[in-house]
């Protein structure tokens, strides 16, 4: 039964990334990869939460599986982000590529350990 909740938060998260990357793409342009570095932050920020509860005891392993596994990794974009510093590298846009890479993996560290700091407050 585990398996069909994080499967049903999978596609939700995965519509959700959809819906949230056009949305800043219309907002921001697409000039920059604005949408997968946000929506990565995002979803690390409500990782960092739901561990935090977990290992607080105030959240179940099994709703870590369902939000984190399924909502989280059908919501954030691992692989469009490797895409996108790919065609940043394609377009000699170096420190581009440098700023969506490091940038995501900071900022996307720092969202996680933030909400799991919240936790603890």
């Amino acid at each position: 039964m585990i398996a069909l909740w994080v499967a049903v938060f999978g596609g939700l998260g995965a519509v959700l990334r959809f819906v949230t990357d056009g949305t800043i793409r219309t907002v921001l342009g697409r000039k920059f990869p604005w949408g997968s570095l946000i929506i990565n932050v995002i979803g690390s920020f409500i990782l960092g939460l739901l561990a935090g509860f977990v290992l607080n005891n105030e959240a179940s392993n099994n709703l870590l599986l369902i939000i984190g596994t399924g909502f989280c990794g059908g919501f954030t974009t691992f692989s469009t982000s490797i895409f996108e510093a790919v065609r940043l590298i394609e377009e000699r846009r170096y420190m581009a590529v440098m700023s969506q890479i490091f940038g995501t993996a900071i900022l996307s560290l720092s969202a996680a350990a933030v909400g799991l700091w919240l936790t603890h407050v």
